[in-house]
């Protein structure tokens, strides 16, 4: 039985191995990719000014949505203002726990839809927003609802969504990269220049690199993903401390049959469950659950109930 604080830690933990895993992979790739494409171009220098275009293409391409994803996911959801009086425990519980977590209250939306699902978005916690449907606020009791807004409050506090950010830029720059280097590496081969042998290496090398690159990338960023749910699941815990509340409403909310009408695969992963109701078996295999944006639902529930 792991208490709360030695929960956060081990989280704490792994969700750094995860990040300083990917730091290095990115880095290997670029230097690997970039010295490829400077092989086969001939030009020596060629690398860092292929870093830095890479990384300003998909850093402007992240900007727009880092800034103005909370209004973008929210018009695409069709989310209204949330209403004290109509709304009532959904504005006590989220003022409550904002008070108990150290946190100014997030602005509130409520999705009219039936299904029970709830995110957080917004780039810092001056500019968060907790978006809840209207089935949820019907179908939990003030309890579970309690467990569900402290861990959507945990990701606000976390700086979850600037984290994702920074690593869905990295995850465009290796791709960019990947993508020039098939564009342009074997057609840009000079055949005038004297084969050496470490240059060959690094152009099989950065073949290689760029074939694989992009899909390790996109996996070690669906593995933050998952990460970053157990580290919101013991934040919530920490906040209310209880984890019956969020185990009651994890369950209910996995276990009701209707998908959530709103959602796409663009939004899915701001979701406490998957909107998209998958089938979340425990005999699901480990191959399959490296592509889900989330941890499996017993593998949460069974994490929670650890925690005293």
């Amino acid at each position: 039985m792991l208490n709360i604080y030695e929960a956060e830690s081990l989280n704490k933990r792994k969700s750094v191995f995860i990040l300083a895993t990917f730091f290095v992979f990115v880095f290997l790739v670029v230097y690997v990719i970039s010295r490829a494409l400077s092989y086969s171009s001939g030009y020596e220098t060629g690398e860092v000014g292929m870093i830095g275009l890479a990384f300003i293409i998909s850093g402007l391409s992240s900007l727009g949505g880092y800034y103005f994803s909370d209004k973008i996911v929210l018009t695409i959801s069709g989310a209204r203002p949330a209403d004290r009086k109509k709304d009532f425990n959904f504005y006590t519980v989220s003022e409550n726990l904002a008070l108990a977590s150290g946190l100014s209250r997030p602005k509130l939306y409520v999705i009219d839809d039936s299904a029970p699902n709830a995110f957080a978005t917004g780039r810092d916690p001056k500019h968060a927003a907790i978006c809840v449907t209207s089935g949820l606020l019907a179908k939990l009791n003030r309890s579970e609802l309690e467990g569900v807004i402290a861990h959507e409050l945990s990701h606000v506090k976390n700086y979850d969504t600037r984290l994702m950010s920074i690593v869905s830029v990295l995850v465009g720059m290796v791709a960019l990269l990947a993508d020039w280097f098939l564009r342009l590496g074997f057609r840009g081969r000079r055949k005038d220049k004297e084969e050496d042998g470490m240059g060959v290496v690094i152009f099989i090398l950065g073949a290689i690199f760029a074939v694989l690159s992009p899909i390790i990338a996109q996996l070690i960023q669906l593995a933050i993903s998952r990460r970053r749910e157990f580290t919101a699941d013991t934040g919530s815990v920490s906040i209310t401390r209880q984890p019956q509340g969020l185990i009651s409403a994890l369950e209910k909310i996995s276990q009701d049959p209707e998908p959530l009408e709103v959602a796409n695969k663009a939004t899915a992963h701001l979701y406490i469950i998957n909107p998209f109701k998958s089938k979340d078996h425990k005999t699901v295999d480990w191959f399959s659950n490296l592509f889900n944006t989330h941890p499996p639902i017993h593998e949460r529930i069974r994490s929670l109930k650890k925690m005293s």
